[in-house]
């Protein structure tokens, strides 16, 4: 197994037939994930140079009564909240595309491993939405103007509706909306949030579906990953750091994923994700390329300060 599911992560290396072609029961969804993957980079780069209106907002509010730096201010937030609003109806189109990927790699008769040996595309594509997901929350982590600029844009748009101002760019963000998407920018980790959710609700929604199909799948994907990343004779086909990062940000996001939906989760000793062998391979890279992937397994995973986590665990993570 280690090797056909090796090619699946292995992407980011031209050298290796790692661009897994889906087979035709496949394709459907491989094709409407596909349509969302796409877009991910884009949105990765509008938020990757997303400057932010804090100049102009601290102007506004240290001079309340200059009505042209007022309109400034709110002439440079609206395009701002535009983007905010795509990437937040972005990750609802991940989260259906997760779903579909969920569907399919957890249904019955097979069995996780078979469905990723069978379904590598589809790996693929489940593994590719982990690493863009990780991306995403690390860059909105280190950018604290978005929810500067939010919090600033409601709270001109209520005092515009109080005065009875039209405001441009209101059509932009109904109130129900600004509150969906007032909720997403407050999390830490949005993404992951979403996929976490996601997760869990699918898990629940298929009861006739055995948990262990949905967590085996999750682990699988764990222990492949971190068997690439420690052992060296795979680690040395690597020619890209890239690839490396794209194995971490994915276990990590199985990981995260895991223990949302395990019931002991996964941190336990039942646990079927080895945890003190993936904080060990994180620790073993360079510390500043990890941080975030560390900050996500402390901030985002819901049993790490269960009373069932060794202290061990606990120790390493602190």
């Amino acid at each position: 197994m280690m090797d056909s599911t090796y090619f699946v992560f292995s992407y980011h290396n031209a050298s290796l037939p790692g661009n897994a072609q889906p087979t035709e029961p496949e394709k459907e969804i491989y094709n409407q994930v596909n349509v969302v993957l796409k877009d991910a980079e884009g949105i990765l780069e509008d938020l990757q140079s997303y400057r932010g209106a804090g100049h102009e907002i601290r102007e506004a509010i240290q001079h309340p009564t200059d009505e042209k730096l007022q309109e400034k201010a709110w002439g440079a937030v609206v395009p701002l909240v535009g983007k905010l609003k795509k990437f937040y109806e972005f990750s609802q189109r991940l989260e259906a595309a997760l779903r579909g990927l969920l569907g399919a790699l957890t249904s019955t008769p097979y069995s996780p491993t078979q469905h990723l040996e069978r379904e590598q595309a589809l790996a693929k594509q489940f593994a590719e939405i982990l690493h863009f997901t990780l991306r995403f929350d690390e860059l909105k982590m280190t950018n604290p103007a978005i929810q500067n600029d939010f919090s600033y844009y409601r709270r001109t748009l209520s005092r515009m509706r109080i005065n009875n101002v039209p405001a441009e760019g209101e059509n932009e963000v109904n109130n129900e909306l600004a509150n969906r998407m007032s909720l997403f920018y407050a999390e830490a980790t949005p993404m992951l949030k979403t996929l976490s959710d996601a997760t869990t609700k699918f898990v629940s929604e298929n009861k006739n579906l055995p948990i262990e199909n949905t967590t085996d799948c999750l682990s699988t994907m764990a222990s492949v990953c971190r068997v690439m990343l420690e052992t060296p004779e795979y680690r040395s086909r690597f020619t890209n750091e890239e690839t490396v990062s794209f194995c971490l940000r994915v276990m990590v996001g199985v990981i995260i994923l895991y223990d949302h939906v395990h019931p002991v989760g996964a941190f336990a000793k039942t646990s079927k994700i080895d945890m003190k062998g993936c904080i060990k391979v994180l620790k073993d890279q360079p510390p500043n390329s990890v941080e975030g992937l560390l900050n996500a397994l402390r901030y985002t995973t819901k049993h790490l300060n269960d009373e069932t986590t060794s202290k061990q665990i606990k120790s390493m993570l602190q």
